[in-house]
Formats: structure tokens, C-alpha cells, sequence
């Protein structure tokens, strides 16, 4: 795929949504490890509504920013707002009007979607979070010829990412509490970011 358009991106969160599904027990055990053990049900949650919101999207722009506010109302704790300040940032890195996205400017939007993130949400790579995915999935998408490589690129940096999480001390919430302990374990955000990419 060279550009991205509305009919693609509906059905990639279609997939992304029904892989995260499927998932949701799994992710639910990562988080049981460190957490409070709910996290498959909270991203399940915040991107199948997400999903939903964009289905009934007549344009990229304001089907992305949708989708995000529908993640964020969906009152799953920081996932929602995780999610929800991404996509409205991502939105907000597109061009009105604008009926398809060559990788260049996907890469700049999501760019655009991180800096948002982070502007609301703590973490970096190296804190056992969704960043140790998410960032290198980003920064990957730096140069892609199509659409196609971007995400493939995304999601190789994402697995990469989401599996150095095994050997880092969490930072953050609760896993933060074990300190040591929470080191030999993956963090779900991390890996649901990969499956989602």
C-alpha cells in the first residue's frame, strides 16, 4: 500500500481491535504479573471503541480525532488517556481535507501524536511502558517508502521494543511498587502496543 486512505485505516482498527480481542486473557496475565491485572480489558476497551467511532467516519481527519475521544471517553484508566491524547495528536497532524497520507506525512502525524502523548503522560524507553514500543515504532517509521514498509517497519521496532521490556525495572505504576521484582516480566502496555502495530 503506497498511501493510506479512510477505507484502509477502518480496516486496519478492525484488525487491530479483533487481534486485541482475541488477546485480551493473555495481556490480562501480563498485567496480573506486575498490575492489577486488567490491562487486556482496558486496551480492549479503549480501541474497540476507538474502532467504532472511525467505522462512521466520513473523512481521515476527523475520523482519527474521533476515534481518539472515543479511546479516551471509554473511562479505562491511563490507557484510555494514553490512546486518546495519541490518536487526537495524530489527528492533529493531519491535513484538513486531506483523502489519503503517503508515509512521509503518516510518519509526521504520529510524530505529531507523540508529541501529544507526552505532553500529558510520563515515560521514556527504558520505563517498562507502552513508550518502550511505541517510541521505536515512531522513530522507525523515519524514511519509508510506502505505507506498507512504515508499518512493518513500526511493528518490528514495536516487537523489538516490547520485548526488551522483559529484562528493564518498571518505573511507573503499580509494577514500580515491586521494583526488582518487576524485572523478568513484560509489560503488557508494551506488548498490546506491538500487537496493535
Amino acid at each position: 500500500m503506497q498511501n493510506l486512505n479512510l477505507e484502509s485505516l477502518k480496516k486496519m482498527f478492525a484488525l487491530a481491535a479483533s487481534t486485541i480481542s482475541e488477546n485480551e486473557a493473555e495481556l490480562c496475565r501480563l498485567d496480573a504479573a506486575c498490575g492489577d491485572g486488567d490491562h487486556g480489558v482496558a486496551i480492549k476497551g479503549a480501541l474497540c471503541a476507538a474502532h467504532e467511532a472511525l467505522q462512521s467516519a466520513a473523512d481521515l481527519k476527523n475520523g482519527i480525532c474521533d476515534a481518539g475521544f472515543a479511546a479516551m471517553s471509554n473511562s479505562n484508566g491511563s490507557t484510555s488517556s494514553i490512546y486518546g491524547s495519541l490518536l487526537m495528536g495524530v489527528s492533529d497532524g493531519v491535513k484538513d481535507g486531506a483523502e489519503s497520507l503517503s508515509a512521509e506525512e503518516l510518519a509526521s502525524a504520529f510524530q505529531a501524536g507523540l508529541d501529544s502523548m507526552r505532553a500529558t503522560v510520563k515515560g521514556d524507553v527504558g520505563d517498562k511502558t507502552v513508550f518502550d514500543a511505541l517510541i521505536p515504532a515512531i522513530e522507525a517509521m523515519r524514511g519509508a517508502n510506502s505505507v506498507s514498509e512504515l508499518f512493518e517497519r513500526a511493528a518490528a521496532a514495536a516487537k523489538k521494543g516490547a520485548e526488551s521490556t522483559r529484562n528493564l525495572r518498571a518505573r511507573f505504576g503499580r509494577a514500580h511498587n515491586l521494583a526488582e521484582k518487576s524485572v523478568g516480566t513484560l509489560d503488557p502496555g508494551a506488548v498490546s502496543n506491538a500487537m496493535i502495530f
